[in-house]
């Protein structure tokens, strides 16, 4: 325990210190810690030596600062275990690390865990981190790692999986979990065959913003399938409305609004296993199935009156922009994820029956199966034993899920007299949804009725594969290159 906070108490100091030698690079998420998309990077360059040497001078003095809290929150960590009983063999105690620490997101999941501990005579202590990523290989090399951790993306786990640092889930953790997720949102987390990791959160992608208010005062009705969703988007133009609201900027990672577009329409136009074939780079981009896909989005954005782009193009609308233009009444309709509710214009009702209140549905497939698109979070654990165990199996209760989102909810809540999003969700089929809000507990309904669940391909796929997926999809939207060139072009970035 010792070894692993004072470890971190050092990296928080090094990582300060690091980012004030030469450029920065700053990167800000649209989404949660589950969804890495929409980042923004900007440059700051050298002014002059006298300069140069001011900002070493702060950033050394805010190094050492972050050393003290650092080690001022290690020795804290240390005197709760240390009442707790380690060492002693009086209480069992398991340490988690993750992405998540704000207060809202760190506190909830403290106090869910906290809630397990004290039932089961455990003492759990979680610690965050904005360095999480870096923090746990240096911890992993040095054998200083926590018990368990929260990992962002399957593809963390799986590299963590094939270093031969994450302990095999038990058989009997794997069931007790399987009975309250679908055979899709736990299998992210198996590896050959072997089960390394449990959902623990997600996110939900395949939505349609809208406002029910103007949907009734026009006659429209929610579509069922994908063929009626674009019908229903013909007739809005033949009665003078915009259906859509699109844009794709988001600064050097302009074009992934796109790419989970044609997602989502991957998983309406053809089956799992393409999907799953595409991802695993069996299937081409430059395919009859994926260029498919990306024309099917070009015929529906390209006709005549379909968009509303506040940043005169597609491509030069940020796609935070869209929120105002729904609710201005510019368009009747964005698809975006669920975390796009912070995106509207404060004091925007949510699913609350008002006139002006924004809503969901969601984004339908043809025939009878539902896929949905998303993303999550996975827990993993580094050592073998059975109080560990005990916390993974409860990661993935509902228990857990209903533990934190009560506390989460709180935690934003505050004294406010309006309901807030609490910003957690998951698929977990048993939790409660009657604990969300009505918009949430739409996202959590949504999720659990999921015939097909599939993560974020371009997250699964990354590098330059996918970097080139958002700059040449880009280029197609703009009609710089044609889907036939533009999807061979991001064909030659897959490794050999």
């Amino acid at each position: 325990m010792k070894k692993w906070t004072k470890l971190l108490a050092l990296l928080c100091a090094l990582t300060l210190v690091a980012a004030a030698c030469g450029s920065t690079d700053t990167t800000d998420s649209a989404a949660d810690t589950t969804d890495t998309e929409a980042e923004e990077s900007s440059d700051s360059g050298d002014s002059g030596d006298s300069d140069a040497l001011a900002a070493a001078q702060a950033a050394q003095a805010e190094a050492e600062a972050a050393a003290a809290d650092a080690e001022a929150r290690a020795e804290a960590a240390e005197a709760e275990a240390a009442a707790a009983g380690e060492g002693d063999g009086a209480v069992p105690v398991v340490t988690v690390s993750g992405p998540e620490r704000s207060e809202a997101e760190a506190g909830a999941l403290n106090q869910a865990l906290q809630q397990f501990g004290n039932e089961n005579g455990i003492s759990i202590i979680y610690q965050g981190s904005a360095d999480w990523e870096t923090e746990i290989n240096i911890q992993l090399e040095a054998g200083t790692n926590p018990d368990i951790s929260v990992f962002p993306q399957p593809g963390n786990l799986r590299d963590a999986a094939d270093a031969g640092h994450v302990q095999a889930v038990p058989d009997e953790v794997v069931a007790a979990a399987s009975a309250n997720w679908t055979d899709d949102a736990i299998n992210f987390a198996n590896f050959g065959g072997t089960q390394f990791g449990l959902p623990n959160k997600n996110d939900l992608k395949s939505l349609v913003w809208y406002q029910p208010a103007r949907f009734e005062a026009a006659g429209y009705e929610i579509p069922t399938t994908l063929d009626d969703l674009f019908a229903l988007s013909d007739q809005m133009i033949a009665d003078g409305n915009t259906p859509w609201c699109v844009g794709i900027e988001s600064g050097g990672a302009t074009g992934w609004p796109f790419t989970d577009w044609v997602e989502d329409i991957m998983l309406r136009t053809t089956t799992p296993e393409n999907y799953d074939a595409w991802v695993a780079g069996e299937l081409q981009f430059s395919s009859p199935e994926l260029q498919n896909a990306f024309q099917i989005i070009l015929d529906e954005w390209n006709k005549p009156g379909a968009v509303f782009a506040a940043g005169g193009s597609i491509a030069t609308t940020a796609f935070q922009a869209n929120g105002e233009p729904l609710v201005n009444g510019d368009c009747f309709m964005h698809r975006q994820a669920s975390f796009f509710a912070s995106f509207f214009p404060e004091g925007t009702p949510v699913a609350d029956g008002s006139e002006d209140a924004v809503d969901v549905f969601y984004f339908p497939g043809n025939g009878t199966d539902r896929p949905i698109l998303g993303a999550g979070t996975f827990v993993g654990a580094f050592n073998d034993r059975p109080e560990v165990w005990a916390v993974m199996e409860y990661f993935a209760s509902p228990e857990y899920a209903n533990a934190r989102q009560e506390a989460q909810q709180a935690l934003l809540q505050g004294d406010s007299e309006t309901l807030v999003l609490s910003g957690f969700v998951t698929a977990n089929t048993g939790a409660d949804p009657s604990l969300w809000n009505p918009l949430e507990s739409n996202f959590v309904q949504i999720l659990q009725d999921a015939d097909i669940f599939r993560f974020d391909a371009s997250d699964l796929i990354g590098g330059d594969v996918n970097n080139a997926f958002w700059e040449v999809g880009t280029q197609i939207v703009n009609g710089d290159i044609s889907v036939e060139d533009g999807t061979a072009e991001i064909d030659t970035f897959w490794p050999n």
